[in-house]
């Protein structure tokens, strides 16, 4: 088996580059570098193909897709602020790089398309837990980008019968997020805070909770949807429960300040996973005690990522309140 992963050098990728080196599979990582780091492969350095390349233009990179089995397109730009400062970015990355990943897999006649989408798409929804029928509510380019790309499966797979599947990632956490200096993910702000010694920066009362889920679990997802015969299917994938902020505050220990709740964020996110329970055979088996406690094991991680305080988000939050308020 051969498989192409996306954005391999990020977070997620990373993770799933090694469980697909477990199961045999000879692995080609297509990576531009923008957020994803080359450190987190250099344990596998010799035994995957590595390509540096912009996705979201034509080029060799194409190339690579022929004979290939699966073909998992994590590759995307994250994070509220910077879409809203540079929507345009966020469309070449998150819209074109897929419609050329997408391209280039239909000439190849890939066995298997997965692509990871994102629970964004549902904005602030009427119901939790959250089924994949619920409206469709982008609050922000982030949001709206990954949205085109799943409609761009879609028709992929309906048109062309490409075999592909989405699925809605919700608050993805765990060894090798994200260090950049990017305000975005809670657990990023969090992990580099306490190595300083800095309180946790909680937004609001922080009684808003959200489903967050273990990296490993993402990963066996993704490989799930990858040997499961459906396709143009979307799934939700998320961890069965939701926890508040205040609950993360006290597994990881520490001070806390409070900074203002900003619009356009739900008080909770919360997936509604029956339906890849049922088709796919898939759940979590992670807990939120489990998942903090692997990461307190490799805090070191964190060492070089940005240390918020209530004034360098207010300053970096700043087009957050003025273009999302009501």
């Amino acid at each position: 088996m051969k498989s192409i992963v996306t954005g391999g050098a990020g977070f997620i990728g990373s993770h799933l580059v090694d469980e697909l080196l477990n199961m045999g599979h000879k692995v080609v990582v297509l990576d531009n570098f923008s957020t994803g780091r080359k450190e987190n492969l250099s344990h596998v350095d010799g035994q995957i193909q590595l390509v540096e390349c912009d996705l979201s233009v034509k080029g060799d990179w194409m190339q690579e897709f022929n004979e290939v089995d699966w073909v998992f397109h994590l590759a995307s730009l994250a994070d509220i602020v910077p879409s809203i400062q540079n929507p345009e970015g966020y469309f070449r990355s998150n819209v074109d790089a897929t419609f050329y990943v997408l391209e280039a897999a239909r000439h190849a006649n890939v066995k298997r398309f997965v692509y990871s989408a994102s629970s964004s798409c549902y904005g602030i929804p009427d119901q939790y837990p959250t089924k994949e029928n619920a409206e469709i509510r982008p609050q922000y380019p982030y949001a709206l980008a990954k949205r085109m790309g799943e409609e761009l499966v879609e028709h992929w797979a309906q048109l062309y019968n490409l075999p592909a599947i989405s699925l809605r990632f919700f608050n993805v956490y765990g060894t090798r997020s994200r260090t950049s200096g990017t305000y975005g993910a809670v657990f990023g702000v969090f992990l580099a805070q306490k190595l300083a010694n800095k309180p946790y920066t909680v937004v609001g009362d922080g009684e808003q909770t959200r489903d967050f889920t273990y990296v490993t679990d993402i990963v066996s997802a993704l490989i799930a949807a990858a040997e499961s015969s459906h396709s143009n299917k979307i799934y939700n994938v998320g961890s069965d429960t939701t926890v508040s902020v205040n609950k993360i505050v006290e597994l990881l220990g520490g001070d806390k300040v409070h900074i203002p709740k900003r619009p356009g964020e739900p008080d909770c996110t919360y997936a509604d996973i029956s339906k890849i329970k049922d088709e796919l055979g898939w759940h979590p088996s992670i807990s939120i005690e489990e998942g903090i406690e692997k990461i307190l094991e490799n805090i070191d991680y964190w060492e070089e990522a940005t240390v918020w305080s209530p004034n360098s988000i207010s300053e970096a939050t700043e087009d957050w309140f003025k273009y999302l308020s009501d």
